[in-house]
């Protein structure tokens, strides 16, 4: 069987639509195989995740798109965790691309052609972040109010 198996890495700590969109447009491709970054990672690289890895975890296995949730461990170094899965392609919004992302990750092409793994991109759902949600929660005084 040659099906093909799909990385997505991420934190994924306020879980919205544009993540289950991004899962399911995997599952139409292969085995989708979501790998957490950890609290401490996310917390060195972005903010301190709303929901610790444990709560994540238990999120993103959760969703029916979703065959395998794995742990980054490697934190800024990927390959460690994209090896484990046994990834023949990597999936990312194409919010991020190219020499960021793959620094970021840990990676280069060299290191994909050498491991048989192709990069791979799909529209990033536009409206919805874990950014904008966060926003929602903190500046709106009438999410605090009761009728």
């Amino acid at each position: 069987m040659n099906e093909k198996r799909i990385y997505i890495g991420g934190t994924f700590d306020t879980l919205h639509p544009g993540h289950v969109n991004l899962f399911k447009r995997a599952k139409e491709l292969g085995t989708v195989i979501v790998s957490l970054n950890t609290d401490e990672f996310t917390t060195r690289f972005k903010r301190k995740p709303v929901m610790n890895l444990a709560e994540r975890m238990a999120m993103v296995e959760a969703v029916r798109y979703v065959d395998e949730v794995i742990v980054n461990d490697g934190c800024e170094d990927s390959r460690p965790a994209i090896l484990k899965s046994r990834a023949t392609h990597i999936l990312h919004g194409d919010d991020w691309t190219g020499d960021s992302l793959m620094k970021q990750l840990g990676l280069d092409q060299a290191w994909l052609d050498e491991h048989g793994i192709e990069m791979m991109y799909l529209p990033y759902t536009k409206g919805i972040s874990s950014t904008a949600i966060l926003e929602r929660i903190f500046h709106h005084e009438d999410l605090w109010t009761h009728a």
